[in-house]
């Protein structure tokens, strides 16, 4: 976290993995969009953040049976995007720019088998993800934000399914990228 701070100058507006969760023994890593300003505030992107992405994430990785011992959490884009009155979306360059540091991260994690992309930002690099690391089980899953949680009734229950589908991986201990034989 200090090199990418340091490399592009923005000191506390990279949050840092969450203590309480797997760190370095993580078998799972979900990768959201971008640190939102609760993260920035907190220094960590965490569930336990108080905002309601947040809140979310911490209740359905319970409801699927997540321990949360076994998983970090990232951004594909590491950084704060956006003013002081509000974050942005993440452009297609924003993403380009933070794949790199997606793959130093997953170089911290060493027993990370399956790769969670939650949000269709994040979404964006399954291929190159795939590719660069076949090892790895890369699951899609919907943004757990009230934005999309409240839109349809139907999607909370997406995002739980998806989270069920990382669960099963990391029950079964199946390590094979889906669609492997």
């Amino acid at each position: 976290m200090e090199e990418i701070r340091s490399e592009l100058d923005c000191d506390g507006a990279v949050p840092y993995f969450d203590p309480a969760d797997g760190g370095e023994r993580a078998k799972c890593l979900f990768v959201l969009e971008a640190p939102g300003a609760r993260a920035v505030q907190s220094g960590f992107v965490s569930r336990d953040n108080p905002d309601e992405t947040a809140k979310n994430f911490l209740l359905l990785n319970a409801e699927a049976e997540i321990p949360r011992e076994v998983t970090a959490t990232w951004n594909i884009v590491p950084w704060y995007i956006g003013t002081t009155e509000r974050i942005r979306a993440a452009t297609l360059a924003d993403v380009s720019a933070g794949w790199p540091y997606l793959q130093r991260a997953l170089e911290l994690l060493p027993e990370v088998r399956v790769v969670a992309l939650l949000g269709q930002k994040a979404q964006r690099i399954r291929q190159l993800l795939a590719s660069s690391r076949p090892d790895l089980s890369v699951i899609g899953c919907p943004h757990p934000s009230p934005l999309f949680i409240n839109r349809a009734p139907g999607n909370r229950l997406s995002v739980l399914a998806a989270l069920r589908e990382v669960a099963g991986h990391l029950t079964t201990g199946r390590s094979r990228p889906q669609g492997a034989a």
